[in-house]
């Protein structure tokens, strides 16, 4: 990723379980916000408290109970954040521990913070990000208890979150693009600045993608119109992306198809997909829903 582009101040915050799925998301989160020159907020939704009351110690056991589990798993998180934004500013090769104490010097690199809130993943991360610039959770595994549900949570927060909700599902795929679908609504204008700030922090080639819906039967006058409106669109969307990133490599295509479908073919290759709702206040929607689904790459649904 490059170096900070002057977004200083604000939070990146991240989902953290325990999984391998959580871990990816954390060091993703962790590489970014270093970037970024954001600051790093772990959260562990703890979800024992909505089903039991017995979280104490079992007696006569050390370490034990519900409690200390969560605990370790946050604590867990948070130290994996430090040492992956310890590798990121360049502090620490990988693999090597951190020396420095939370009481000691001030770590370089951006603040790493966990929180730890009794609930269900989706609003305990919903209530966590409300303030943050973007929140970042794996595609599996957001706890060991509700794992089989993740798909649910992620599909929850990309409809419900208060800001961009990126959806972790592989490591970064360096000089790959950043693939962002535009479309002709009125937050599509907003879709592609999200997806330049994007590809500025990751020093990543940004590749839009418009798709026109299938007609049936044979192509009247108004029809060979919509697809002459269609690459208008996708141009006038190609000169924002480029007055917004200077100096950032754009480019574009116009397919036509099956809105979902389309768009993951074109994002095969991607290191990330960017998405946008059309009505928050509806959730997702159905192409981000089918995309979330599906998709191979990252994906960053803006709201």
């Amino acid at each position: 990723m490059s170096a900070p582009t002057g977004q200083q101040g604000g939070t990146v915050a991240v989902g953290y379980g325990g999984s391998g799925a959580a871990q990816l998301a954390v060091r993703w989160a962790a590489e970014y916000a270093a970037a970024a020159g954001l600051n790093l907020l772990v959260v562990h939704a703890w979800v024992w408290p909505v089903f039991t009351k017995n979280l104490g110690p079992v007696k006569g056991v050390a370490g034990s109970g519900l409690r200390h589990s969560a605990e370790a798993i946050l604590a867990e998180g948070v130290e994996l954040a430090r040492k992956a934004v310890l590798e990121a500013v360049g502090a620490a090769p990988p693999g090597l521990e951190p020396t420095v104490s939370e009481d000691g010097p001030e770590r370089p690199g951006p603040a790493v913070d966990g929180l730890m809130e009794a609930g269900l993943a989706a609003p305990v991360l919903r209530d966590a990000a409300r303030d943050a610039r973007l929140l970042v959770v794996g595609s599996r595994g957001l706890g060991a208890v509700l794992g089989q549900v993740a798909g649910s949570v992620c599909i929850d927060l990309a409809g419900s979150a208060p800001c961009p909700v990126m959806i972790i599902r592989r490591p970064r795929r360096r000089a790959h693009p950043v693939v962002v679908g535009v479309d002709a609504s009125p937050r599509s204008p907003a879709t592609v600045a999200e997806a330049v700030r994007l590809a500025k922090v990751l020093g990543a080639p940004l590749h839009l993608v418009h798709v026109e819906p299938l007609r049936g039967g044979a192509r009247e006058e108004h029809g060979r119109h919509a697809m002459l409106q269609g690459q208008e669109l996708l141009d006038r969307a190609i000169d924002e992306a480029r007055g917004l990133g200077p100096g950032l490599e754009v480019s574009g295509v116009l397919r036509e198809g099956h809105g979902a479908r389309e768009l993951l073919d074109a994002a095969d290759d991607a290191d990330v997909l960017v998405l946008g709702t059309h009505n928050p206040a509806a959730g997702a929607g159905n192409t981000v829903s089918a995309v979330l689904h599906k998709a191979r790459c990252n994906v960053l649904v803006t709201r």
